[in-house]
């Protein structure tokens, strides 16, 4: 065992070392713990009580309920006992009453429960003998077990409370555990420091005060503004409403009884409102039944302080809402920057890939790759624009390549058809990819036009002499993405190929298309047959350029 000098020793001038601050300190924290050993078991037989009378009910087993009635009674006498022994015991001694004789004393009130809930639950079990199979006899068992165990501890708590701080000092096993647990508390409950930011919310907080009560609203508004908070005041709950609905609150304090409109009612309104949801709602109210704090939580109240209150429980009560609300509105805003952000992304990788091979990536698909039956390609040259950049300040050449190719963005979304890339002045793009379109070759053709009468308009805006030329083919393509840090999607195939051999061999101002692509338009555009020209790599071919309808 360990020596006397091991503890948290209390000097004979009733200094305290060891993390005790005062004797008085120590009593009331030893016999918080104490109380804590003995309470929490003391609560769970009653609980346990109260679930065996139901389970004797359900089963319809009456002629248990008288004794265990009086075993929940009993119960009922141990916790408020128990519940007493927080307080100064030496307080409570009648006048020339020795403190043996009132421990003694002690000893006897919480015994004589525990002693009547033991005899009952040996009693039943008694009735029980020869029935193993009977549905309460574990529970009784399990009861009488609890209460050996705790009239054990009320002798070991009734001594330790009993004594002296000096008297504690002793080498005993018990006793030196139960003290090192006390020690270790009152060493660590040192004040908690918020930081700069959580401390200068809680001071410029802004606090919504509801009471019917004048004199009630006055101490609250009073010292909450004494600590630095902003107060607004409410006589009734209506009012209440309407300030919330035109003002923003960081916490609410309600009183329950008010005429006309309950607080209750304005917690529910509170918590119905989207807008209001959030705003942290303390009920401070003279009525203390379990039932109606239960109703109050249920409802979204964040807590419940019964009047007259503390003032100390009160700021506590309050810092710690505010806290709480600080810290959710932080959250709220982490999470909006968070939205905002791959709202951001999302729109920079839609600039990269279409919606639709986005959406399958985020479905997992690593491999992305289709073979297209049929889709529609034109690519579009800038005729002369590599001279004209040699003659232009950079900034202006980059700056009208870019005002076309923005245009030739737009004038596609227009059009449905999804832009493939540029590279230097040449834009790509395609219809009837990712999704089939029937009318892809349609949609290429109008977009076309567009393209040649955008290009000639920007160049007399900006008083330049420029024109584009275009070719268009029709045909089997393979499409996907390909990289892994810089996603691309693009498209493979001889169509491809040949799409880009019509605008090369095109001329300038010109939509040059070919056969395939004028057999898919049918009627729907005027066409001017070109008739057979020898395109490289392809051989002779029939084209045709592609007029405005």
């Amino acid at each position: 065992m360990r020596q006397e000098a091991d503890l948290p020793a209390i000097r004979a001038d009733g200094g305290a070392v060891a993390g005790f601050a005062t004797d008085e300190r120590l009593n009331r924290a030893l016999t918080a713990f104490l109380r804590q050993e003995v309470q929490a078991p003391a609560t769970a037989v009653k609980e346990f009580l109260d679930m065996i009378i139901e389970d004797a009910r359900r089963l319809q087993l009456e002629p248990l309920l008288p004794d265990l009635a009086r075993m929940r009674e009993a119960s009922e006498k141990l916790n408020a006992f128990v519940m007493g022994i927080i307080k100064d015991s030496s307080s409570d001694r009648q006048e020339g009453e020795s403190v043996e004789a009132f421990h003694r004393g002690l000893r006897h009130d919480l015994r004589t429960p525990l002693n009547a809930i033991k005899g009952y639950s040996e009693l039943l079990i008694e009735d029980m003998e020869g029935d193993e199979g009977h549905p309460l006899r574990s529970d009784l068992s399990k009861l009488k077990d609890s209460a050996d165990r705790l009239l054990a501890q009320v002798d070991t708590m009734v001594t330790l409370v009993g004594q002296q701080p000096a008297d504690r000092l002793m080498d005993d096993e018990v006793r030196t555990r139960q003290l090192d647990v006390v020690a270790d508390v009152l060493r660590i409950l040192d004040p908690v420091s918020a930081n700069g930011a959580l401390q200068e919310a809680i001071r410029s907080s802004r606090i919504l005060v509801v009471d019917d009560n004048a004199a009630n609203r006055d101490v609250l508004e009073r010292r909450l503004t004494r600590e630095g908070r902003k107060v607004t005041t409410a006589a009734s709950g209506a009012v209440a409403l309407d300030l919330v609905a035109a003002q923003e609150f960081d916490l609410v304090l309600l009183d329950l009884i008010m005429p006309e409109m309950s607080g209750f009612e304005v917690l529910r309104r509170l918590k119905a409102q989207e807008h209001t949801f959030h705003i942290p709602v303390i009920v401070i109210s003279a009525l203390d039944e379990l039932e109606s704090v239960v109703r109050c939580i249920e409802a979204g109240a964040e807590d419940y302080l019964t009047k007259p209150f503390n003032p100390t429980l009160l700021r506590a009560r309050v810092d710690a809402s505010l806290e709480k609300k600080w810290l959710h509105d932080r959250e709220k805003k982490f999470i909006a920057d968070l939205e905002q952000e791959k709202r951001y992304s999302e729109s920079l990788l839609l600039n990269i890939l279409p919606r639709s091979i986005v959406n399958r990536i985020r479905g997992g698909e690593t491999n992305i790759a289709d073979r297209v039956p049929e889709a529609t390609i034109l690519f579009c040259d800038l005729v002369g624009f590599t001279a004209l950049s040699q003659e232009l300040p950079a900034e202006r050449m980059i700056a009208f390549l870019s005002r076309v190719f923005s245009t030739f963005d737009r004038l596609a979304a227009e059009q449905g058809v999804e832009k493939i890339k540029t590279i230097g002045d040449a834009y790509m793009a395609a219809a009837g990819i990712p999704e089939a379109q029937p009318d892809h070759a349609y949609r290429i053709a109008a977009l076309s036009l567009r393209m040649l009468e955008a290009v000639d308009q920007i160049g007399k805006a900006v008083d330049l002499t420029l024109q584009a030329r275009i070719g268009i083919h029709t045909g089997p393509i393979v499409s996907g993405v390909i990289g892994t840090h810089k996603f691309a999607y693009d498209v493979w195939g001889d169509t491809i190929n040949t799409a880009s051999r019509m605008e090369s061999h095109s001329l300038p101002g010109h939509i040059q298309v070919s056969a395939e692509t004028r057999a898919r338009l049918g009627d729907l555009f005027n066409f001017d047959s070109r008739g057979t020209i020898d395109v490289k790599g392809k051989g002779a071919m029939v084209t045709y350029f592609l007029r405005p309808r």
